[in-house]
């Protein structure tokens, strides 16, 4: 259930590419997570949201309007392993370079990681923690297998 929240300046990625963008970056962060074969769970709890901002808004130390990224995936406790870390991070700045059209991009794409703490993640008026992703783990996997009986 991570969610991505991605800040660019208005005018930086085509019109039209927003849902593709949200597209490849939720399945990106679901394969990161290990997850094979995403469900209507997966799928529906899995969220992009492109913030697209004034290009006067956006600074550096160096410059003015520059055309950076910053991406940031928040996800459950412990739902990345260091490898799908890595993964992430490298599929993430592959998919903005690409979707921008601009070859040089991955030098400005910043990729941020943040874990939930432990019980930190809410939905459906409940506090996830490990116990609780846990238990809608096996929830699923039981409604999987009733399904394919």
């Amino acid at each position: 259930m991570p969610m991505i929240d991605v800040y660019a300046r208005e005018d930086f990625f085509p019109p039209g590419t927003d849902r593709q963008l949200g597209e490849q970056l939720t399945f990106a962060v679901l394969r990161a997570e290990g997850v094979k074969n995403p469900g209507p769970f997966h799928l529906n709890n899995t969220a992009a949201y492109i913030h697209r901002m004034d290009p006067k808004g956006v600074h550096t130390a160096a410059e003015n309007s520059p055309r950076t990224v910053r991406v940031q995936v928040i996800t459950p406790p412990g739902a990345l392993s260091r490898d799908g870390q890595k993964q992430l991070v490298r599929e993430i700045t592959d998919i903005v370079t690409k979707i921008s059209g601009d070859p040089t991009q991955a030098s400005r794409t910043w990729v941020l990681l943040t874990e939930a703490a432990e019980g930190g993640w809410g939905l459906a008026g409940t506090a996830f923690g490990k116990e609780e992703f846990a238990a809608l783990a096996a929830k699923a996997t039981a409604a999987r297998a009733a399904g394919s009986s």
